[in-house]
């Protein structure tokens, strides 16, 4: 199924017959991608008074308990409730599920001083590597795929690896430069240990004074290099979560310029 939308840039042919899924699995398996220590996803059957949540085991039907955290085990929507001292509820906040996006490959750059929290060796995303990447295309969501790329990306477990990570004027740059919904495929925009700054979380929400609460970060996502840079319809769908992440599904959609 196509159709055709009108943007300030022309009039482009949507290929909605053809979602192209950017989010990761939630499994059990132990080598499924994680962050911050946790522990793996854990599905099991209620058991308890005869009762057997699973039809294997001789149940009637399957009725499982799912245990995980949406910040470190698998792609993730948060609010600036993740660093506010109030909930900042995912579910009130994110109403609209439709966006133009801007996919753009950067590969971080290798940091060669110290400077606050900034090791010499840390690789860093910069603002004038999104300055360069962005150009004039007209979004609302930015979906930032770190070079190089690779499958490895879906069982990586990041915890103590000092992972790339956003430069906090790049936050800025991008939260000035009008876009709403940043994704990236990292599990955060900051660094691991940074001494609980979170320094490109606040510029990004512009954290306390004049906060954009409406304004989403999406993380650990998994760009296929079979996606090419550039813009797409973006759907953000969440849970309904009334928390300030919750685990999310973007799915983008080929926009094609006619």
């Amino acid at each position: 199924m196509k159709t055709t939308i009108e943007l300030k840039s022309g009039i482009y042919e949507l290929e909605l017959n053809n979602p192209l899924d950017i989010s990761m699995r939630l499994s059990t398996k132990p080598n499924n991608s994680s962050a911050w220590y946790v522990s793996p996803i854990k599905i099991e059957p209620v058991k308890g008074d005869g009762f057997i949540g699973s039809v294997a085991e001789g149940g009637s039907v399957n009725f499982r308990n799912i245990h995980f955290n949406p910040h470190g085990n698998g792609t993730h929507t948060e609010t600036v409730g993740h660093i506010d001292k109030e909930i900042h509820s995912i579910n009130q906040l994110l109403t609209r599920f439709h966006f133009m996006a801007q996919v753009i490959s950067v590969e971080p750059e290798l940091w060669t001083t110290n400077s606050g929290t900034r090791r010499e060796g840390d690789l860093i995303i910069t603002k004038r590597q999104l300055q360069e990447a962005l150009g004039d295309q007209p979004s609302e969501a930015l979906v930032l795929r770190t070079l190089p790329n690779s499958r490895k990306k879906l069982t990586f477990q990041y915890s103590n690896t000092n992972p790339p990570y956003l430069c906090n004027e790049g936050a800025a740059f991008l939260r000035e430069s009008g876009i709403k919904h940043l994704l990236i495929d990292l599990p955060s925009v900051d660094k691991e240990v940074d001494n609980g700054e979170l320094l490109s979380h606040k510029a990004f929400w512009n954290y306390p004074v004049n906060i954009q609460y409406t304004h989403t970060i999406t993380e650990f996502i998994f760009v296929p290099d079979s996606i090419e840079d550039g813009l797409y319809l973006l759907n953000l769908q969440i849970a309904p979560f009334e928390n300030d992440a919750s685990p999310s599904k973007p799915v983008l959609y080929k926009l094609s310029k006619q």
